[in-house]
């Protein structure tokens, strides 16, 4: 029905826009990731050459 059409379709498309965005940054930034702290041994292989 034309009478319930929005005033400007872009202005609507760009408000669901703008909703979309924030809750996608939103769950993105509000979710930590815990935090590992692992060492890296190094490992020296040593080989005996006997010519």
């Amino acid at each position: 029905m034309p009478q319930m059409s929005p005033l400007s379709w872009l202005t609507l498309f760009m408000y669901f826009v703008t909703i979309f965005f924030m809750i996608n940054s939103l769950n993105y930034f509000s979710f930590l990731y815990p935090m590992k702290y692992t060492k890296k041994k190094q490992m020296f292989l040593n080989f005996n050459w006997k010519w």
